[in-house]
């Protein structure tokens, strides 16, 4: 199982929250404003931190950073409605993917068998309960047919998934490198 000490797992953890109030509350990637990183947040603090109070956190986080951006930021709150309570599970979804990864890596190519699967599984399911929860328990559309339903999920689906792609591609890149350079180090050391 992949773990880190609590120093370092303490660094992510504030990385993390930095990176979810610097992206969370904008609804458009410009260059002023970077795409949410939310679904990549939660699955990356599933992965690196081991304490489960962290997900709790997260969650209340994210929620403060959703009232401060329609309460002082302008954002609009058409998404806040009776359905915005099932983000808790579709960012739970995310969060025990990370989990369940963490279990299952190994620093080999073989790992991404596991990555893929945990983030398909997982990224499908959020996406079904935030998006499908929001068209259907919103009461912000009349007329709600799983037809089109499907419509929007084919839409705003590819989108999640490339913010997603985006930041784990920057994770992973830095995840490498720093081992690259441990076992470097580690083995300079050995030799020397």
């Amino acid at each position: 199982m992949f773990t880190l000490s609590r120093h370092y797992q303490f660094i992510i953890a504030l990385l993390l929250v930095l990176l979810m109030a610097l992206t969370r509350g904008h609804h458009f990637a410009s260059l002023n404003h970077l795409p949410s990183a939310s679904w990549a947040v939660f699955f990356l603090a599933g992965f690196y931190v081991s304490t489960k109070v962290f997900l709790p956190v997260l969650l209340v986080f994210a929620a403060l950073l959703d009232y401060a951006a329609i309460t002082w930021g302008g954002v609009s709150s058409f998404c806040v409605s009776p359905a915005y309570a099932l983000l808790l599970p579709a960012y739970s979804s995310l969060w025990l993917a990370g989990r369940w990864y963490a279990r299952h890596h190994h620093f080999s190519w073989s790992t991404l068998l596991p990555l893929t699967v945990s983030l398909a599984c997982s990224t499908f399911i959020s996406q079904i309960l935030s998006s499908g929860g929001f068209y259907f328990f919103s009461g912000r559309f009349t007329d709600t047919s799983f037809a089109e339903f499907g419509l929007r999920f084919i839409k705003y689906y590819p989108s999640q998934l490339s913010n997603l792609a985006f930041y784990l591609t920057i994770a992973a890149i830095i995840h490498i490198a720093i081992m690259l350079i441990t076992r470097s180090n580690y083995s300079q050391h050995r030799h020397s």
